[in-house]
């Protein structure tokens, strides 16, 4: 199921979107415009989650032991990568 909207957007922003067809980018406009309502959503979606990792974080900060212990796996972590 699927749901039209319509949307009125300025003169400059719709000859963008045109261009963005004309340029192959995105075969429709309708593509164009749900592309980047699908980045806003996931980029929305991202920024909430990074809200909530902070909380977290303040409710029951690390505590040294827990921040050495971070710092040691990444290094290891590095130093297991392949390049």
């Amino acid at each position: 199921m699927s749901e039209q909207i319509a949307v009125r957007i300025p003169d400059t922003l719709a000859e963008s979107l045109e261009e963005l067809v004309a340029e192959g980018r995105y075969e429709t406009k309708a593509e164009a415009v749900r592309s980047a309502l699908e980045a806003m959503v996931e980029s929305e979606r991202r920024r909430r989650i990074g809200d909530l990792i902070v909380e977290g974080y303040r409710r029951l900060p690390q505590d040294d032991e827990e921040a050495e212990a971070t710092i040691a796996a990444a290094i290891r972590s590095i130093h297991e990568e392949p390049w």
